[in-house]
């Protein structure tokens, strides 16, 4: 049987499984993630990848987990889905140990908290640092500094210097390319 059959069964209506490019995914509600990873332990699934966050505006959080059975050659992606509101979940952290750092990256990336983690405290960024900088309502310091942009290229804008497209490379006679000399 197949894990995403054995997952249906065990599961029900709770676990909706794909495929997606030939791998296995199991979408489960909030209260099944950390038992369905264990699940997917006993299963074989015994090499843990990754876990993180995706932004899903403007009301929650995806996460998720890609776990792989090393003899069966098999890849299962477990994901869910938490409230932006109380972005809660079970740590992994008791079935897989190398959840840890994932869990405690996703937490300060996107603030989702993982009830029952050992050590839940920030990991990358400098102490005292607010917000979380993954999430798509988070103001970037550099937009606040300079405009963004939008879709034009550097040196496109009505400053800075002029775009690489209008310019040759060096040695290009300024009649090749329709006489589109380096002057931007």
């Amino acid at each position: 049987m197949s894990v995403g059959a054995a997952i249906e069964a065990r599961y029900g209506s709770r676990a909706r499984i794909s495929d997606s490019f030939g791998q296995v995914v199991a979408d489960v509600e909030p209260g099944d993630w950390a038992d369905v990873l264990a699940f997917a332990r006993s299963e074989g699934f015994e090499f843990f990848d990754w876990l993180t966050g995706v932004d899903e505006p403007p009301e929650e959080f995806a996460v998720v987990a890609h776990v792989f059975d090393p003899a069966a050659k098999v890849h299962l992606l477990v994901r869910t889905r938490v409230p932006r509101a109380d972005p809660r979940l079970r740590s992994v952290t008791g079935v897989f140990r190398g959840a840890d750092w994932h869990e405690r990256e996703t937490f300060e990336m996107f603030g989702v908290i993982f009830e029952g983690h050992p050590d839940l405290r920030p990991l990358l960024l400098p102490e005292g640092f607010e917000g979380h900088p993954l999430r798509k309502d988070f103001v970037l310091a550099a937009r606040v500094a300079k405009a963004w942009p939008g879709a034009k290229e550097p040196g496109e804008s009505d400053h800075g210097s002029p775009s690489r497209r209008k310019m040759l490379p060096p040695g290009v006679p300024a009649d090749w390319a329709g006489g589109g000399g380096g002057d931007g």
